[in-house]
Parts: structure tokens; C-alpha cells; sequence
């Protein structure tokens, strides 16, 4: 059996056994603030470009929103896609939530929406054979062509 090296994810997997909420103090890959929410770099990316949009107050769901927290949210997401088209071209997005550790949620205490590009044929015999993916350009790539003019 080969190994698939990824000593970059051993950060993320301390971070979780310390039980902090990794969107109440975020440091890194942060792309824009607003005045309820921000948009992120996902440092576990399914996909270049991959960004998460949170509100900056720590709610586990979107009926706990505010009506303002809410807008601000989904504002701040549409313009992170419209700069991801404007930056990366893809051919489409998958954009979404996981509500609870049921529904997929990998961090489940502070609701946050996924805004994925996609490309038609960018799944490929890794993700089929050996279940890898591959991400062909940096986190710190990623947030110079995001923040570019």
C-alpha cells in the first residue's frame, strides 16, 4: 500500500481535539470582512478556490440568525462568487451548508456555507481509484489571485 504524505493536515487535527471554534478567531487565509460575516479560504479545500462564508457571531443554525447577520451572510456570499468567476472561470459551484454532525458537518458549532468552483472533468482517477485529490495551486495562490485587483 502506498502512502498518500499530507503532515499539513497534522495542524488541523490537533486544533480539533482543543475544542476551539476555528471561525470565532480566525488568523488565516481570511479574504473579506463585513460588518456580520466573513469569507475564508478553506485550508482542507475540496476544490481551488474553495471558501467558506460564516457570520462572525458563533451560531450553530440559520434560524438563530439575525435578519441582518442573515443578509450581510448571503450577500457576502454572492460576491465571493462573482469574484471566484471573475478570478478562476469555473463552469460551475457547488454551494452549501451541513447543519449537524448528521448532515456532514465537520464543524457543526458555527454554521458556515461552502462556495466550491468546479470544472467540468476536475474528478479524476485519484478521487476514483485512491479516493485523493489533487490541488494543483497553493492556499497562499489562492488568496493573491483572490485579493488581485
Amino acid at each position: 500500500m502506498k502512502n498518500l504524505w499530507a503532515p499539513w493536515r497534522n495542524k488541523y487535527i490537533c486544533s480539533r481535539k482543543k475544542k476551539k471554534c476555528i471561525f470565532c478567531c480566525p488568523k488565516d487565509y481570511v479574504l473579506e470582512k463585513t460588518k456580520h460575516s466573513f469569507s475564508i479560504l478553506n485550508i482542507y479545500p475540496y476544490n481551488n478556490g474553495h471558501v467558506m462564508v460564516a457570520p462572525k457571531r458563533h451560531v450553530k443554525s440559520l434560524e438563530r440568525l439575525k435578519e441582518n447577520e442573515l443578509k450581510d451572510l448571503i450577500v457576502l456570499v454572492v460576491k465571493t462568487k462573482k469574484a471566484l468567476g471573475k478570478k478562476l472561470k469555473p463552469d460551475g459551484y457547488n454551494i452549501g451548508l451541513n447543519i449537524g454532525k448528521a448532515a456532514g458537518a465537520g464543524f457543526d458549532g458555527h454554521i458556515h456555507i461552502h462556495i466550491v468552483p468546479r470544472w467540468a472533468g476536475d474528478t479524476n482517477f485519484m478521487s476514483a481509484v485512491s479516493g485523493s485529490r489533487v490541488i494543483s495551486a497553493s492556499l497562499d495562490a489562492m488568496r493573491k489571485l483572490y485579493k488581485s485587483g
